[in-house]
């Protein structure tokens, strides 16, 4: 088991956060369009898979040290919510790398002259289309509600005082 807890003296969990922050909406975002435009499935139907097995397999390492990060901050309601809400975060992984290995087979068959029946490939754009919806909308929570657990009482809408020293 691997277990990463800290980073250059930082929670890895702050560090690890912003690659599925940005691997989980882009991988989403491109199975999306690559299920309705057949050019781009040829072009980036690897770069998919690639990009989805990555964010499978930071999920994990991301929210075992968001689970370490949480044993050493203060209990709070938001910093509840942001760990069950981030502990879904592996479902959405699993079903873009689902989708990925649907675009694959795809792939496959068209580059085999095999042409999919049609119900075939509606079905792998309406799942890309839903699981990448939901991806990017519970990434988005996640980060919400993580946002709010490290800030909610840290920031105040009054500017801080200025030091004349400096």
């Amino acid at each position: 088991e691997i277990r990463v807890s800290t980073i250059n003296g930082l929670p890895a969990h702050v560090l690890l956060v912003h690659f599925i922050v940005v691997l989980a909406p882009l991988t989403a975002l491109l199975a999306i369009v690559s299920s309705i435009w057949a050019p781009v499935r040829r072009r980036l139907v690897w770069l998919i898979v690639v990009l989805a097995v990555l964010t499978l397999a930071l999920t994990p390492l991301t929210t075992d040290a968001g689970e370490w990060l949480e044993k050493r901050v203060p209990e709070g309601a938001s910093v509840q919510t942001h760990a069950e809400l981030g502990d879904s975060m592996l479902y959405f992984a699993l079903g873009l790398a689902l989708v990925a290995a649907l675009l694959v087979a795809q792939h496959i068959r068209d580059r085999r002259g095999t042409r999919p029946v049609r119900w075939q490939s509606i079905a792998v754009a309406v799942l890309a289309v839903v699981v990448g919806v939901a991806t990017m909308v519970q990434v988005y929570r996640i980060g919400e509600s993580g946002a709010r657990a490290a800030w909610e009482d840290a920031v105040s809408s009054a500017p801080a005082p200025v030091d004349p020293v400096k």
